[in-house]
């Protein structure tokens, strides 16, 4: 869609602040074109003797009443135009980050967020300039241009008027190559404005890295390196949109050149007055408005369509991840795997997942262990529907996760991911993300059963304690606790206790905790099992203590199965998973030792 088609349906949709705001304008217009006459007349009825004394008052009360008016007209119509230009803007905003929302994960590894940033600031902000200012200037101006030629023609004297036209052709041929500059120093400038907001998110959220790395100089240099390319282009933009005003000067200085001299030539014969000059004089002058109109209106479009052009490329971006799915959650939620195979993109050697088979019955627990890249977390993403599978079918109560709607499927999960993140608010606001309306008892009581309570009590706020950006006030293993309260608050404790996703996933939460903690954590989940005897849980971990009470737990290899069993089933095979075990029990001694 182009950016002249989406504006023509926005001002469609609010004709009504459009049209008040054109009716104002046209006021304006009105009046602005009579003052001249009205000069005109008072000046000719000076030098005849007609106006003197009281008689004077009135026109140059008329003229005063005239200006109050008009700054009242435009008082009003900017405040009814940029109302409905800030409604675009929100709208824009609005639409951006639903269609980010409803993106998958392939659609992020495409695209960087400093940009993505760039798009709901910088580029939005061009786009509602061009529905406002924009469109209003360029209306404004052409009415009062039509008015004004009108008197100067039609009015006074059309012979001057056609003589005071002849330089603006060539402005037209000005404004023309100016324009094709235009549109592509302001795209190049919104790029790399795009490129320094990547750069400052980037060094933000690694700058712990950087220190430690000791490349806090190099990035500086870098930010330098790009702030003077986004000055530069911005420059490179603004130098062209300050090009419209000297073809502006020089036409109009042109046009009074040739007005003055014509119009000196008929006075001289008496085919004008002296009012009569005047007037046109001061009509040249209102033609100063019109003509910096069309450059300014301009300069908003070309910057408007290089902005729609970035911004329309991601909203009309195809999604990643279709949600088509019609069909109501099945009263059997019996998780199950048939021949479940990934791959990433063609180019990979091997299949992420390959011929995955299992069954997770309501009130179950499977857990899933592996080298790095087995294809664990794999599972995870085919599971949240991040990802579809090549071959087989992951299916909830025998129906395939792609006919389940993806709002529903995901609020029967209550995952915990491997990296979890924190919001910049208070340690309760994290907890209680999935349900807001929780109450302080019920946010502790999920803290306690994630064994991390305690930790939280000895914050400086306590619960109302501000975690920073991505809970950087926090150690790793306290981010990872918190997630896991999130889940476990989600899934239904105190008030809500039969309420919540009736499957848990942890994928290798606990990776950040001691044995001690972890072995507190997965008794709370017992017990909390307990209260809802249908729960299934779903543990992915290194640590083999975390699964070695699972009902059943597979162990992956380059994504297929290669053991599968109970704890006491896998050590009596004597296999990888027996090994493991045996070497994570001495590094435990050692560690206790």
């Amino acid at each position: 869609m182009s950016l002249t088609r989406m504006l023509g349906g926005f001002v469609r949709q609010h004709w009504r602040a459009y049209g008040g705001a054109a009716a104002m304008l046209s006021c304006i217009a009105l009046l602005t074109v009579w003052i001249p006459h009205q000069v005109g007349q008072v000046v000719d009825g000076l030098v005849a003797g007609r106006l003197g004394g009281t008689a004077l008052l009135l026109p140059l009360a008329e003229l005063v009443a005239a200006g109050g008016v008009i700054y009242l007209l435009r008082v009003g119509w900017r405040l009814a135009l940029f109302k409905a230009a800030y409604r675009l803007g929100q709208r824009l905003r609005e639409q951006l980050f639903a269609r980010l929302a409803l993106q998958g994960p392939a659609f992020f590894q495409t695209q960087r967020t400093g940009e993505l940033m760039a798009l709901a600031t910088n580029d939005i902000d061009a786009v509602e300039q061009a529905a406002g200012e924009a469109m209003l200037a360029g209306f404004d101006g052409t009415q009062t241009l039509l008015l004004v030629l009108a008197m100067m023609t039609v009015a006074i004297d059309w012979r001057l008027g056609l003589a005071a036209l002849l330089p603006f052709p060539l402005m037209a041929l000005g404004f023309w190559w100016i324009s094709r500059h235009l549109q592509q120093a302001a795209q190049d400038s919104l790029a790399r404005f795009g490129d320094l907001n990547q750069q400052v998110q980037e060094s933000l959220a690694g700058v712990r890295t950087l220190r430690a790395l000791g490349l806090v100089d190099q990035s500086r240099e870098r930010f330098g390196t790009l702030a003077r390319q986004a000055a530069e282009a911005s420059f490179r933009s603004q130098r062209w949109e300050a090009a419209y005003e000297p073809v502006v000067g020089m036409t109009l200085a042109s046009a009074t050149a040739i007005a003055l001299a014509g119009g000196g030539w008929l006075v001289a014969r008496g085919e004008l007055s002296i009012g009569q000059l005047t007037a046109f004089t001061m009509y040249l002058g209102q033609l100063i408005w019109p003509m910096f109109a069309a450059g300014w209106v301009l300069s908003l479009l070309e910057r408007g369509r290089a902005a729609w052009g970035r911004l329309s490329a991601v909203l009309e971006a195809p999604l990643t991840l279709q949600d088509r799915g019609r069909q109501a959650l099945p009263g059997d939620l019996t998780l199950r795997a048939q021949g479940l195979s990934y791959r990433y993109g063609d180019t990979a050697t091997r299949p992420a997942l390959a011929e995955l088979d299992f069954t997770l019955p309501p009130g179950r627990t499977l857990g899933l262990v592996g080298a790095t890249g087995s294809g664990k977390s794999t599972l995870v993403r085919l599971l949240l529907r991040q990802a579809e599978p090549q071959a087989g079918a992951l299916t909830l109560g025998g129906t395939p996760l792609p006919e389940l709607p993806l709002d529903a499927l995901r609020a029967h999960i209550a995952w915990v991911p491997q990296e979890p993140f924190l919001f910049s608010a208070s340690v309760a606001r994290n907890i209680a993300l999935a349900r807001p309306e929780a109450s302080r008892a019920d946010i502790e009581a999920a803290a306690r059963l994630a064994a991390v309570h305690d930790d939280i009590a000895r914050l400086p706020q306590g619960y109302d304690t501000e975690v920073g950006e991505r809970g950087v006030t926090l150690s790793g293993g306290q981010r990872q606790r918190v997630a896991i309260a999130r889940a476990l608050l989600s899934q239904g404790v105190g008030a809500a206790a039969h309420d919540g996703p009736p499957l848990l996933v942890l994928d290798d939460a606990l990776s950040a905790v001691d044995t001690g903690t972890e072995t507190a954590i997965l008794q709370h989940l017992r017990e909390l099992r307990a209260t809802r005897p249908e729960r299934s849980v779903l543990v992915i971990a290194h640590r083999l203590s975390a699964v070695m009470e699972a009902d059943e737990i597979l162990v992956l290899r380059q994504g297929r199965v290669i053991e599968r069993g109970t704890h006491g089933e896998l050590l009596a095979l004597g296999g990888w998973y027996a090994a493991q075990w045996r070497y994570q029990q001495i590094e435990a001694s050692l560690e206790a030792a």
